[in-house]
């Protein structure tokens, strides 16, 4: 059974930065892509970035393009999101999945294409 336990949520102030981490177990990073994906409060859930296995190519979504670096550490069995000059507008319930296409694209951000789903974590960028 595949699991994933997200940390690294919190309140931070526009301009600041934010590091996720989505721990996964056993070898779920050699066999799936591991996507991020963000919900906010009336909003329908949408992606964010996402990282194939194998290779790890990465693939951003124009939601935060530009401010995100996704990564992964193997030892760790551990997804890392980064997110940089946060915005208020980047409040949400971050979330990790696993189970998408195994190639990243544009096609990666439909949430309903994943299986596994971490518990998510709040970001409130905020002064």
């Amino acid at each position: 059974q595949v699991q994933l336990v997200e940390s690294g949520g919190g309140l931070v102030q526009p301009g600041g930065s934010l590091r996720l981490s989505c721990a996964t177990s056993g070898a779920i990073l050699d066999h799936y892509s591991v996507a991020w994906f963000r919900q906010a409060p009336g909003k329908e859930r949408e992606g964010v970035a996402c990282i194939g296995p194998s290779e790890g190519t990465a693939y951003y979504a124009d939601s935060m393009k530009g401010r995100v670096t996704i990564s992964r550490d193997y030892p760790k069995n551990t997804v890392f999101l980064h997110m940089n000059n946060l915005k208020p507008e980047d409040t949400s319930v971050y979330y990790c999945a696993v189970g998408g296409p195994l190639i990243c694209s544009v096609d990666s951000y439909n949430p309903r294409a994943y299986n596994y789903w971490a518990q998510g974590t709040q970001v409130t960028v905020s002064p």
